[in-house]
């Protein structure tokens, strides 16, 4: 499971790290954020985790201003010292509200009680998830069913604008640019999908037709592509993919 702390006061976090592993030593902390502004950032270009602990006053605002500027999906446990904003807390994904100092066992009541959401929302959907892996009648995948916070939903394939690994993740943004976690290769996604409408243009980017905005030259007769939703690096189709990638747009 990957967690993101988000706490303005450092001695606060690694107190609250030690807490956790203490816990559940295979919680993975994904990143600690200690603002407003860099919890936004760190936000919207990550896949969203599986748990986030929040304090509420940070050093630029209340962090529920977070909620405002982007999506989030996941569950929350707020750490605060503050009492008074327990009922707006739970007006933002919360599942339990502790006060700091945090308490032992306060913290493994809390983790608990994800524990059992998320397995009763497994439960509830397995069947669902066994059916939509298999292929629409066509013959390729019309949606995907991926978990958002503890609940699972359904993207359809025209909604997503492409696919990238990284970190041995692969992950599936829409044209929202909300991002999945998905638990299958891109090799095995690309066999699933309409080859009029996707294309594994490298080793790491699978797009949909429709999310190619502009195709540049680029040095050593390659392509540059420019995708929405926008992506931080350079999307490359290689030279020895051109010629194939040229006859895709063209069909």
């Amino acid at each position: 499971m990957r967690a993101v702390i988000i706490e303005d006061e450092k001695p606060a976090a690694e107190k609250l790290i030690k807490a956790i592993q203490k816990t559940q030593s295979a919680i993975e902390i994904a990143a600690v954020l200690n603002s407003i502004k860099t919890s936004v950032d760190w936000l919207q270009q990550n896949p969203m985790p599986d748990l986030l602990f929040m304090d509420i006053e940070l050093s630029d605002g209340l962090s529920f201003k977070i909620f405002e500027k982007v999506n989030i999906s996941s569950p929350v446990i707020f750490c605060t010292a503050f009492d008074e904003y327990w009922q707006e807390a739970f007006e933002h994904n919360s599942i339990d509200y502790l006060l700091k100092p945090v308490k032992q066992d306060k913290l493994e009541t809390a983790l608990n009680k994800y524990d059992k959401l998320k397995q009763h929302f497994a439960s509830s959907f397995q069947h669902l998830m066994q059916w939509q892996q298999q292929p629409a009648g066509t013959g390729y995948k019309k949606r995907f069913l991926v978990k958002r916070g503890l609940d699972y939903i359904t993207v359809r394939t025209e909604d997503i604008a492409y696919f990238y690994a990284t970190h041995k993740l692969v992950c599936m943004v829409d044209n929202k640019n909300q991002k999945f976690i998905l638990d299958q290769s891109l090799a095995d996604i690309e066999k699933q999908l309409d080859p009029s409408q996707f294309y594994r243009v490298n080793r790491k980017y699978l797009v949909q037709l429709t999310a190619i905005k502009k195709i540049k030259t680029y040095p050593k007769s390659k392509l540059q592509l420019e995708i929405e939703p926008v992506v931080n690096e350079e999307v490359i189709v290689s030279q020895e993919n051109v010629a194939a990638f040229k006859e895709w747009m063209g069909s």
